[in-house]
């Protein structure tokens, strides 16, 4: 978007009041632009704009299911749970059913929402996204922020901790768990407690945990997990944020992902990466299938204290 839009100097993260967004409309503005903005100031109204400014925006646009990044301003008001911003929306003559996102319009998103009677219609989710939706919420519960940084998990589907342990070449430790967990805490990043790490069984598979240092989402070591199976890690990087990593069959699918990140236009997995949105760690358990009971995986004690060996698990 150019720089002549009349949108310039706007912060749309400390959203201006309906008497400026007049103003600059009053003065030429373009209502559909967006300069020194990523995304169309109808987009940021509907998720984080005042309602009146929400309504005169949609009044002044040419297009109020304008896409952007494959999602109309009623989609992102519905995925941001302001529902009285898509009701504003609607009556401006936002369509609720209109198809993007894969098949999921405004209205479908909503029924996995806390308002599934938003747009009425009467209808209804298929009994296994009802049970994904039921998944979300009590894995939310179990697993609610806040996470400390620093940690590395990686989720392995249909593997036990014996199995693991022999696909990595580990050995369990016998050691006192307090004394290892003391060593760790005197220095994490210490030659001999990178190679430690935890491991734990969780309905569905194994989770390995280092609380202290990358060490489980290392590529080396999810390929390993991952023979035969889908492993899926995630490091929690103070200084660039939750860095995610998925292994299917001894391959690296992908890595540099954004577990909790929102949806792009064309993915598979809207519903999923809807129901974990800013929800990293729930979000490493629930695409690899594992159901975890209670926190022990991630918060301890573990089933075992494992020691990798010492190699580059970098490749």
């Amino acid at each position: 978007m150019s720089a002549d839009t009349g949108w310039a100097g706007v912060n749309w993260y400390h959203f201006p009041d309906l008497a400026e967004v007049r103003a600059r409309l009053d003065a030429g503005a373009d209502p559909s632009g967006g300069a020194g903005c990523w995304e169309p100031p109808l987009h940021a109204a509907a998720e984080r704009g005042a309602l009146d400014v929400v309504a005169e925006l949609a009044r002044r646009v040419d297009d109020v299911d304008a896409l952007m990044r494959g999602r109309s301003a009623l989609w992102t008001a519905v995925a941001a749970a302001r529902f009285d911003a898509a009701r504003v929306l609607v009556e401006a003559g936002a369509d609720p059913w209109l198809d993007m996102m894969s098949g999921w319009s405004p209205a479908r998103l909503s029924l996995a929402g806390s308002e599934p009677e938003l747009f009425g219609g009467g209808r209804s989710l298929a009994p296994e996204e009802s049970a994904m939706v039921a998944e979300a919420r009590r894995l939310g519960d179990l697993f609610g922020p806040p996470y400390l940084d620093g940690f590395s998990v990686a989720c392995v589907a249909g593997i036990d901790v014996t199995e693991a342990v022999r696909r990595l070449d580990a050995r369990v430790l016998t050691d006192n768990p307090e004394q290892l967990m003391a060593s760790v805490d005197e220095d994490p990043e210490d030659s001999e407690a990178r190679w430690m790490m935890w491991a734990t069984n969780v309905p569905g598979g194994v989770v390995l945990t280092q609380p202290w240092l990358y060490g489980a989402q290392m590529p080396g070591v999810i390929k390993a997990l991952s023979a035969g199976t889908t492993c899926y890690a995630m490091y929690a990087n103070a200084k660039s944020g939750n860095q995610g990593s998925l292994a299917r069959d001894g391959e690296l699918v992908g890595w540099d992902l954004h577990p909790g990140g929102e949806p792009d236009e064309d993915d598979p997995d809207v519903l999923l990466k809807y129901l974990y949105s800013y929800q990293a760690l729930p979000y490493c358990y629930a695409v690899t299938g594992l159901e975890p009971q209670d926190r022990r995986s991630f918060d301890g004690p573990p089933d075992a204290w494992i020691r990798i060996p010492a190699r580059d698990w970098w490749r």
